[in-house]
């Protein structure tokens, strides 16, 4: 049954550990969100420190993002995680005293944010390179189905809503104690982990022969796998592009279509972004009830390409409704991408190699996201409103197209199929040549 499909991942102790703290940690980070812009507040501050505070943690995690990366090759990825929630943990719980002490200053609350963001940098990457060690093959599409259906419940609506509870009903100071209330919760359960690596994994839970590279050569080793590998590669390179064309007039530009063109308001809007992630909750647990599509590539490219092309009309809509359904459809087939993205990154990346891989996917996302939104309101400023969301719903389906076409993914997926029980199609068979998608000569050691 679809709905028993979804839950096979529980099946298996370790991942039943990682998930229960990943869902803690995730609503502690949804509160912190809340209880972070209070406590600015509280503390006399305005837009400009409460951007100066958001901006700390967005540099953190951009910065070592790369890092972090090369750190889940190279630590294993269960120390790594335990020792991001502690420092998690640390800092939280220092905030939460010094506020309830009334010690708390603004440039706590920056360095806080600072150092919580090197530590997504360095948690991201690692709990998708662990994926694969605890899970057999088959169940990790239903995993990253589970992730991508628990953040936004836990992260963007449970986590802020109870923040706002306690900043209501007592002060900043205890919603960020409960934040501390969570990491110290995630932290005790991780530690209940174990070292052994999952079965049929050949791999190790220990330090590799790859931490004897310099830094450099890892980093450099990441980069290339990923320019040489084309569905890889060119699903990256649409990835910049949806950002740079997406993110900005979605996060920017939307809430002047909810003012101007529906008459509407701040709660609309927050409507209008809640429906987005109920979409892509909901596709994600649908995709996570389902075995992996033979036609992965195909699927996850035409869900992305097909399902921006509503934003392209979202200028000109006057109907609350048509909005909505636009969203919800761009949150549900970015939710079905997402889930089959993940999945392929575990399953078709070497494990020495996973981490970097995905830190890099985070990194090409995160740096032109800041960009995106910094160009929107001058745009729009000179364009009108319709034509930048057509572009911006058009540019993207044609250039998952060209991705399709010049990475010749259709080809790719038939010669990497990945039905239930193939293990790890391109870590165990030889590696992709640079331009055909086919296996090449070389034959790549995974250890």
């Amino acid at each position: 049954m679809p709905a028993l499909r979804a839950l096979r991942p529980f099946a298996h102790r370790e991942y039943r550990v990682l998930i229960t703290a990943l869902a803690i940690s995730i609503f502690g980070s949804g509160m912190w969100a809340v209880a972070m812009v209070y406590e600015v507040i509280h503390l006399g501050g305005g837009p400009l420190e409460l951007s100066i505070v958001a901006a700390a943690g967005s540099v953190g995690l951009v910065t070592f993002l790369l890092a972090g990366g090369i750190a889940a090759d190279r630590v294993p990825q269960r120390l790594l995680i335990i020792a991001v929630e502690g420092a998690n943990l640390a800092v939280v719980a220092t905030v939460s005293g010094l506020a309830m002490a009334g010690l708390l200053e603004l440039w706590h609350l920056a360095l806080g944010a600072f150092v919580l963001g090197v530590g997504a940098a360095f948690f991201f990457p690692a709990y998708s390179a662990i994926l694969p060690r605890i899970l057999p093959p088959e169940d990790l599409l239903a995993a990253n189905g589970l992730e991508g259906t628990m953040r936004p419940l836990l992260q963007q609506a449970a986590g802020p809503a109870v923040a706002g509870i306690l900043v209501a009903a007592l002060s900043p100071a205890y919603a960020v104690t409960g934040v501390a209330a969570c990491h110290l919760l995630a932290f005790a359960i991780l530690n209940l982990l174990h070292r052994q690596p999952a079965a049929g994994a050949e791999v190790q839970d220990g330090p590799s022969q790859r931490a004897k590279t310099s830094l450099r050569h890892d980093l450099r080793e990441g980069v290339s796998y990923t320019v040489r590998t084309p569905w890889l590669l060119w699903t990256l390179l649409w990835a910049c592009i949806s950002v740079l064309f997406l993110i900005g007039p979605i996060e920017v530009l939307v809430p002047f279509v909810v003012r101007d063109q529906l008459g509407g308001d701040a709660r609309m809007f927050g409507f209008l972004l809640a429906i987005m992630g109920v979409g892509g909750a909901a596709a994600s647990l649908a995709t996570a009830s389902f075995p992996l599509p033979r036609r992965y590539l195909t699927v996850m490219m035409v869900s992305w390409g097909a399902g921006s092309l509503p934003i392209a009309a979202v200028g000109i809509m006057d109907s609350f409704w048509a909005v909505a359904a636009a969203l919800f459809i761009f949150g549900a087939t970015g939710g079905v991408g997402m889930v089959i993205w993940g999945t392929l990154l575990q399953r078709r990346v070497p494990p020495h190699l996973l981490g970097r891989v995905s830190s890099l996917d985070f990194f090409v996302s995160l740096a032109l996201m800041p960009v995106s939104m910094a160009l929107s309101g001058p745009a729009a400023e000179v364009l009108p409103l319709w034509l930048i969301f057509l572009v911006a719903g058009t540019v993207c389906p044609v250039m998952a197209v060209v991705a399709m076409v010049v990475a010749r993914m259709p080809a790719d997926e038939l010669a990497h199929p990945l039905a239930d029980g193939d293990d790890f199609a391109d870590a165990t068979a030889p590696a992709e040549s640079s331009g055909s998608g086919q296996p090449g000569p070389e034959q790549r050691g995974v250890i």
